[in-house]
């Protein structure tokens, strides 16, 4: 009672073949618009250049911005310490 295993219909196979080839040539197609990018492609973007300096600059105006507020800070307590001296000694007269 041995059976043979049902066999795929010969239009599934034909299907699944030409859904190969298609999937063959789609990657091919892939394949040659990448290498087309890449002989394109100069390297990295230029704009990353122009970018990274403008970063650069703006940190280095952050941190004169932070050393010019603490010295205004300085000065501040500088100035409320003398009023409060003043204040003290009116206070005393």
């Amino acid at each position: 009672m041995s059976k043979e295993p049902t066999k795929p219909s010969e239009s599934l196979v034909q299907e699944l073949l030409a859904e190969r080839r298609d999937l063959k040539v789609a990657l091919e197609r892939l394949r040659l618009e990448l290498a087309d990018v890449r002989s394109t492609s100069s390297g990295p973007d230029p704009r990353v250049r122009d970018l990274t300096a403008e970063v650069e600059r703006l940190r280095y105006q952050l941190a004169h911005s932070r050393a010019e507020v603490g010295l205004l800070r300085e000065e501040r307590d500088e100035l409320r310490l003398g009023v409060e001296r003043v204040l003290d000694q009116i206070a005393k007269a």
